[in-house]
């Protein structure tokens, strides 16, 4: 692999004609510019495709447009998974239609993982994008990494991370990942369509692979009401979280998982998703107690 390898860059998008040229745009101003583009479309109705196509034409040797046979709507992860089996690069990054990459995430993303054989992925720190609406009151945030900063870490100190969700954990807009990682621990779960695609993908290589956790930050994650992420928020947290779990608990089965600190921090979470209201309340009770923790050690 060259110190300059192809980076494939995948968008998945579905009815985006709102943002998705912004969200190609931020591809096309990276300061490193060995890259491809694949832009996978899920059987969007909009304009979209047209904006795609254009691209595709308009710069042949950079951007391919993909679409499923009969122009399918077959959900985030099989569509992830077109834009995987025509992608040409060392390196694959994914980057949905309404989120951002900034200008230097490839450039040195690349420098980590060629500097850091070990690594199979790395992400950093992800801008939780709601200011893009212009209005005052709309504030960005990070959430904490988690773990020491701009380090090495080894399987499976972020599985307990992703699972206890209260940390930054990779994202797709986020992460770069080698693509030999793919033939070590399979694609994305197809069974899930749209929610916890990413989580599922990832929960399986943080079980087995080092990842670089870099105190960068590299994406905008843009916060809106029609986005996955939104409208999970306004169903009920444990509904949806359970067939991720169901899931994992099977996957943590077949791949014959001794660890006990995994199953522990599986079964306290799979406890919570069959008992919401107590649950929450519990949550309460620790958010509150490590808010006056705070407090009296400052």
């Amino acid at each position: 692999m060259t110190a300059n390898g192809l980076v494939s860059s995948i968008i998945i998008f579905l009815n985006a004609e709102r943002f998705i040229t912004e969200a190609i745009e931020s591809i096309f101003a990276q300061t490193y510019d060995h890259w491809e583009l694949l832009l996978v479309d899920d059987g969007a109705t909009d304009n979209s495709p047209e904006i795609a196509r254009r691209y595709a034409a308009q710069y042949p040797q950079k951007v391919r447009y993909l679409e499923h046979p009969g122009h399918q709507n077959r959900g985030m992860s099989a569509s992830r998974n077109l834009g995987i089996a025509h992608a040409r690069g060392d390196y694959i990054g994914f980057l949905d239609a309404d989120d951002l990459w900034l200008p230097h995430k490839l450039e040195q993303q690349v420098a980590i993982l060629n500097a850091c054989p070990e690594a199979a992925m790395v992400y950093g720190r992800t801008q939780i994008w709601h200011s893009w609406t212009g209005k005052p009151e709309d504030e960005d945030y990070f959430y904490d990494l988690g773990v020491q900063p701009n380090s090495l870490v080894d399987p499976p100190t972020l599985l307990l991370i992703l699972l206890r969700n209260k940390h930054q954990t990779p994202t797709t807009c986020n992460a770069l990942m080698r693509r030999e990682l793919f033939d070590r621990i399979g694609q994305f779960e197809e069974s899930f369509r749209t929610m916890y695609e990413d989580q599922a993908f990832f929960a399986k290589v943080l079980l087995k692979a080092p990842v670089f956790v870099a105190n960068e930050t590299w994406a905008r994650y843009r916060q809106h009401q029609n986005s996955c992420s939104s409208k999970a928020e306004t169903q009920q947290y444990y509904v949806t979280r359970l067939p991720f779990l169901n899931w994992l608990g099977n996957y943590l089965l077949e791949q014959d998982v001794q660890d006990q600190k995994v199953w522990q921090a599986f079964q306290w979470e799979l406890w919570q998703c069959h008992h919401p209201r107590i649950s929450s309340l519990v949550n309460q009770l620790q958010y509150r107690f490590s808010q006056t923790r705070n407090i009296l050690n400052n």
